[in-house]
């Protein structure tokens, strides 16, 4: 005798109560909605989190012999583009000292070599080109006759192509020299447009200038001061009302004649016998004879030209300085 059937397991009731295509029966019904929008978020969450691909997604891979090569004119092209030369490297600063170092070279063995008139140069350093010592020694006829005016001249690393720094170390009592010695002319400003300053860009420094020309024009400019700008504005004062009242206010000229008598302790103490005539301070040049190691010192932005100036008078016509021969 077969005992009583075993009824409905509960997956066969759950499988009563859907439709064959698996949505529910009963969708009205509250409990069986909520399980079912539960079972649907629990199956929409687990395909996000572990989606396997489908076919047609992802990027589609064209076979090689579709692929299209590139043309021989655009290779071509590249090829030039990459061979192409670019602009110059900038001369590194090795090489801009050693140029520099040249043409200060050049230029003080021309000057002790052929000393000009009014002024000495040597190296503080023997083994540092960029510093020189200058003496500059006052005009006869002028407020400076017998003066002996020391002087330094420090050169950047890319000289000529911008200018030294001059400065007096010497006391001096004038309009466009700073209590610090520091000099204002406009030789020696580097070559900027700059209109508040009063300046015409060609009366600035450039690549022609050299240490004799600096020096010519500091010897100018201590006769003739440039009163429109100047450094010590009460030496300016004090020089205007000796130009207006023609020499009879005379506190200008009092504080330079103490300066110029000062300077002989150090003119003793360096050994230097400073030249009170005209006769003793022009100097007669005479040429040298060619030097064939000489035109190792010659750099690009030099002529020789310049260097072969012979000069029979200490100043032409037109210097400012006050000086003429007699």
């Amino acid at each position: 005798m077969r005992g009583p059937l075993p009824g409905p397991s509960p997956f066969q009731n759950y499988a009563s109560q859907v439709s064959p295509r698996g949505a529910p029966l009963h969708a009205s019904s509250s409990g069986l909605s909520s399980s079912s929008a539960a079972a649907s978020g629990a199956s929409s969450s687990g395909q996000a989190g572990h989606a396997s691909p489908r076919l047609g997604s992802g990027p589609k891979l064209l076979p090689l012999s579709s692929r299209s090569a590139p043309s021989p004119s655009s290779s071509s092209s590249s090829a030039a583009a990459m061979a192409r030369p670019g602009p110059p490297p900038p001369p590194s600063s090795s090489s801009v000292s050693r140029s520099s170092q040249k043409a200060l070279l050049l230029e003080l063995k021309g000057l002790q070599e052929e000393p000009v008139e009014g002024f000495r140069v040597s190296l503080v350093d023997e083994g540092d080109l960029y510093h020189w010592e200058v003496a500059i020694f006052g005009p006869p006829n002028t407020h400076y006759q017998g003066g002996y005016f020391k002087a330094h001249l420090r050169f950047p690393t890319d000289y000529p192509y911008s200018p030294p720094a001059f400065r007096f170390l010497t006391k001096m009592w004038h309009p466009n020299i700073y209590e610090t010695g520091d000099v204002c002319i406009s030789i020696l400003h580097p070559p900027v447009d700059d209109p508040q300053s009063g300046e015409l860009p060609s009366e600035r420094w450039n690549p022609t200038q050299n240490v004799r020309t600096i020096l010519l024009s500091v010897i100018s400019l201590l006769n003739e001061p440039n009163t429109f700008s100047p450094a010590n504005v009460d030496a300016s004062v004090m020089y205007r009302r000796w130009k207006e009242s023609k020499g009879k206010d005379q506190e200008y000229t009092d504080i330079i004649r103490k300066q110029v008598l000062g300077t002989k302790a150090d003119a003793e103490r360096d050994g230097v016998k400073v030249p009170t005539t005209l006769a003793e301070y022009c100097v007669q040049t005479k040429t040298p004879a060619p030097d064939e190691g000489s035109d190792l010192f010659y750099d690009d932005y030099y002529e020789d030209d310049e260097m072969d100036d012979d000069e029979e008078s200490c100043y032409g016509d037109e210097d400012d300085s006050g000086n003429e021969e007699s």
